[in-house]
């Protein structure tokens, strides 16, 4: 999820109940055996494998269901193939929606993304109709704690590359390139600096409003209706929360 309130929106996914961790899990399991697939079973040398790896971890996958699923991944190589989709639309009001998904049936997700849009009042676009709107940066958050120097935090960033470092209420937010991306997650990670959530996303560069309750409550089952789909691995939005 997209929006402001950036720590929120991490402890609202951390939170999730079984039933959406287990998706969480089931997406970040593609993720590794595309990674392994493309990069080989080794972390030390698949930045892509340690950036999934990183994912799971900050999501609380246990570190034996991470080895099965590298495991499982290269062990079946020429086995199901993932491909990564990515759908474009407009919400009521045109908000901007872009959907990442990760599918071995690219016609059944089609149909379920073009059904989620048509039942929360929006339609599904064409490619680049609203990715134009979006900055794809690199995104570390870090919360605040006793144990960090926010000085420290910022040299050690900016000096793996990081774009910008911004202090918030609740914690830190580094910004990176996407190609500098897990340079700085592994810098900060050596440095014994925990780190809440870590993912190449897709920020805003302006947000749209809802004022009418209709409108709120159809953007709000769009988005339900996305993220309870287990082939959608990410949903980027620019409503104003």
């Amino acid at each position: 999820m997209a929006g402001h309130s950036k720590f929120a929106n991490i402890k609202h996914k951390k939170e999730k109940n079984d039933a959406i961790k287990g998706k969480i899990f089931t997406i970040i399991g593609r993720e590794i055996a595309v990674a392994v697939k493309s990069g080989g079973a080794d972390p030390t040398s698949n930045s892509r494998l340690r950036d999934a790896i990183a994912k799971a971890k900050s999501n609380n996958m246990p570190n034996d269901t991470i080895e099965r699923s590298i495991k499982k991944a290269a062990g079946n190589l020429d086995g199901v193939n993932y491909e990564a989709i990515t759908y474009e639309g407009y919400g009521p009001k045109g908000v901007a929606v872009i959907v990442e998904t990760l599918t071995d049936n690219k016609n059944r997700t089609a149909a379920n993304v073009r059904s989620a849009f048509t039942k929360g009042g929006g339609n599904m676009g064409t490619t680049g109709c609203v990715s134009f709107m979006f900055d794809e940066k690199g995104v570390i958050m870090v919360e605040k704690s006793d144990d960090i120097d926010s000085d420290e935090l910022m040299m050690i960033s900016l000096d793996a590359g990081a774009e910008d470092f911004n202090e918030e209420e609740e914690g830190y937010e580094i910004l990176t390139s996407p190609e500098d991306f897990s340079a700085v997650r592994e810098a900060i990670e050596k440095a014994n600096i925990s780190i809440a959530d870590a993912e190449v996303s897709k920020i805003p560069q302006t947000y749209t409003s809802l004022t009418d309750e209709e409108d709120i409550k159809k953007m709000n089952k769009l988005l339900d209706l996305l993220e309870n789909d287990d082939d959608v691995k990410n949903v980027y939005h620019n409503l104003e929360q």
